[in-house]
């Protein structure tokens, strides 16, 4: 006999869910030297609620790894040492050279008093339900060591992640701010994105999204197909081994 499970769910016409809509267009470029990204970034905002909007929190996490006074840095104390507090400053990382723009004008903007890797951006007129703005900033990452958490680098190899200003999310229960922790910093708005990124030459970015460039794509498949070609020289020489002792 088979048995089945059902899930019933209430029905109600009160139902308080919904997603704000964020769009990203963002152009940044590595200095493997220095070890920075320099970027410039557009977000469109889209008010899905039903509330207006006063302000708008950003999450700039890069700024996590700035001191050891930031809640990953005491994090990080509580479970694997101090490595923020005796880390030696080139080994440290944050963002900065923001200039918060929306619609065009110069907005009134502050850092969370109790966590530097929050932002929030006061609004001169209500973000009505339904309404969209544009916000737009320039902005520098200097790139921690890879040793401290995710976002870093060791020498010359890059693992960029969470290296962006974005809004946190706003949802039935209101703004959610959090800062940057080892863990739960993927609770953000869906959207699309449009990135251009530029490296050195003789670097290979790995990423999610549709790759674009042509020429990318071209010596992408160049070495999928090098690949292939060393896998295959590899199996044949493992048959032959196999047959030797066999």
């Amino acid at each position: 006999m088979k048995k089945f499970a059902f899930l019933f769910l209430p029905f109600t016409g009160f139902s308080q869910y919904f997603q704000q809509e964020v769009s990203y267009q963002i152009e940044v470029k590595l200095d493997d030297y220095n070890h920075i990204l320099r970027g410039n970034e557009a977000i469109t905002y889209k008010n899905n609620s039903k509330t207006p909007l006063n302000e708008i929190y950003m999450h700039l996490w890069p700024n996590a790894y700035k001191n050891d006074k930031t809640a990953l840095a005491k994090q990080l104390k509580r479970n694997e040492g101090d490595k923020l507090a005796k880390a030696d400053a080139a080994d440290l990382g944050y963002i900065d050279s923001l200039d918060f723009k929306i619609n065009g004008a110069s907005s009134n903007w502050e850092y969370s008093s109790e966590h530097i890797d929050i932002a929030i951006l006061r609004l001169e007129n209500p973000l009505l339900p339904g309404q969209s703005l544009r916000i737009t900033t320039p902005f520098k990452v200097t790139i921690p060591s890879g040793t401290i958490s995710r976002l870093g680098h060791i020498g010359q190899s890059y693992q960029i992640t969470q290296w962006y200003p974005k809004p946190a999310v706003y949802d039935q229960n209101g703004w959610n701010p959090m800062p940057y922790l080892n863990q739960g910093e993927f609770y953000s708005e869906y959207g699309s994105f449009d990135v251009k990124i530029t490296v050195p030459a003789n670097y290979v970015v790995g990423a999610t999204g549709e790759l674009q460039t042509s020429s990318e794509i071209i010596f992408l498949n160049e070495k999928v197909a090098e690949s292939q070609k060393k896998l295959e020289k590899l199996k044949k020489r493992a048959v032959q081994s196999f047959k030797k002792f066999s």
